[in-house]
Order: C-alpha cells, then structure tokens, then sequence
C-alpha cells in the first residue's frame, strides 16, 4: 500500500482539480480530504455519509462556583484575560479560553476543570470513485493537525482491511501543522505549483518539509505552466538543480473551471491535453518504485 500527499505550498494552484482526477484515475483506493479546514474535494466526489464521528480537540476551563472561594488565582495566572470576577462570581470566557490548564494547577480548592469540547467532525463516505474519509472543523477551532491525523489514520485502517493499494489523501495549503500531518511517514508527494514568484517561493519551502521528514519520491507538477514559460523554466531548473524529476507540465484550460463548475473530476469531463497531462502524472506515481 503506498500512501501518496498531494500537496502544493499555497492556495489556488489547482491541488483539489489534480486529485480529484487521480482518484477517478486510481483502481484500489481510498480517498481521503486532510483539507480539514477548508475541505473542497467533496466537490468532486460527492460523498455520501455513511459515518459520522465526533472530534474533540481542544478543553475549556470550568468553574465549580460552590468550591470557588473567589481568591482570584486564576485571574491573576491567566495569561488570555478569560477570567474576570463579577463580584458574585468568577466567570470564563470560553472564547478567550485556550485550554491551558494553568487556572486549574493554581486553584488552591480544586475548583477548575479542563472540559473536552466538541470542535468538528468526521465521516466515511462512499463515492462513486470508492470508500472517502473527510472531516470538517468548526469555525475558528484549532487542531486541525490532530484531525488530519485521525483522517488519515482511518483511511489508511480501510486501506489495510479491505487490501486496497493506495490512499490518496488531499492535503491541505501551507506548510503548517495541519500540513505536517499530512505528510508525515507517507510514501509519495506531490506538489502542486503554479508558475508564479509566489508559487516558486512556496514550493520551495513545501519540498524542504518534504525532506526533512525524509520523503524520497517527491513529483512536482506546474499547473497553468504556459501562463509564465519563463518562471515555468526556472521551477525546472531548481527541481533539477536538487534532484528532483522534471515536473509534469499541465497547460491552461478555461474547461477546467467548468468542470468544477459541474462537479466533475476533469478527466471525465474532457479528454483534451490537460487530462492526458494528469493520466500521464498518474502513470509516473502508479509505477514508480
């Protein structure tokens, strides 16, 4: 079972458009949308429910107001301003609230509590294109690394169960936590860029992520490359300059918007350059190794 990230430094570079393609391309796969702050590949796909799971990632401070003596520790070690004193009582507020713990050490009666708190979801689903594991976060709730880890946890169960060969995840912009997440111990990354100054600065610091969690195969494809030859050159020769296989050139179709448009994955949608461009890529990932 190989486990392949397709990933891309920044949004707006098309990452959601190639995957979407890949795993209507791929046979004996799952899916899975580590996107979870701003999940799209639904889009796509079409995922219909089967499970729904609760996520907890993240405590809120509770007071017990009959053991609360109102000495206001908590007040003065709370470094967020969520602890104010109304004169009858110490409240909380739970949106400046980050979970700390410090309140609760310092309550010489033991009246503060760390609470778990709900702050998302996530769902096996079935496509048409196979079995999808995605999530989706609150709004304004942290941890979006630790969700990622529980999709891609799940997808990678079902992977092994049912003897499946791939799991192709949908990793998220940037190179934070959520990012991190995705990657970490896979087998295969994609990046994908676009040729922009913004677009080559973000895929340099994307592929030194890469490596530094020690991932060998990295496949780099230039979505739009013929908008900028010249900063679609200059992405070739970086990758050559590091090692890496000359990226995989994808041209500019304004069909590509219309098929999202529609919903529908673009190698279905047209068999034009982009799509042989996108088989093409699939081909190099499929047989590498």
């Amino acid at each position: 079972m190989k486990q392949i990230t397709v990933i891309s430094g920044k949004g707006g570079t098309g990452k959601t458009v190639v995957t979407g393609s890949l795993a209507a391309l791929a046979e004996n796969k799952v899916m899975a949308d580590c996107d979870v702050d701003a999940a799209d590949l639904h889009l796509l796909l079409h995922p219909e429910i089967k499970e729904k799971h609760e996520f907890k990632g993240s405590k809120k401070a509770i007071i017990d107001e009959e053991k609360c003596t109102l000495c206001e520790r908590c007040i003065e070690t709370c470094r967020f301003d969520a602890i104010i004193n109304d004169q009858s009582a110490i409240l909380i507020d739970p949106l400046s609230c980050e979970g700390c713990g410090a309140c609760s050490l310092v309550c010489p009666e033991g009246a503060i509590d760390l609470k778990e708190e709900v702050t998302g979801e996530w769902f096996v689903s079935g496509t048409k294109y196979g079995t999808m594991v995605h999530a989706e976060l609150e709004i304004a709730q942290e941890n979006s690394g630790k969700l990622v880890s529980v999709v891609r946890e799940k997808a990678k169960d079902i992977a092994l169960q049912e003897g499946l060969d791939y799991v192709i995840i949908d990793g998220p912009p940037g190179i934070g936590c959520p990012v991190i997440a995705s990657l970490s111990g896979i087998d295969i990354a994609l990046v994908v860029t676009e040729p922009t100054l913004s677009g080559i600065h973000d895929l340099k610091r994307i592929i030194g992520v890469c490596q530094h969690f020690g991932i060998n195969e990295i496949y780099i494809c230039i979505n739009k490359f013929d908008l900028s030859i010249s900063n679609s050159h200059q992405i070739e020769r970086y990758c050559k300059s590091i090692g890496i296989q000359a990226p995989i050139k994808i041209p500019y179709d304004e069909k590509v918007i219309k098929s999202v448009v529609q919903g529908i994955p673009y190698v279905e949608y047209s068999s034009n350059g982009v799509g042989d461009k996108i088989r093409e890529l699939w081909q190099k990932i499929a047989y590498s190794g």
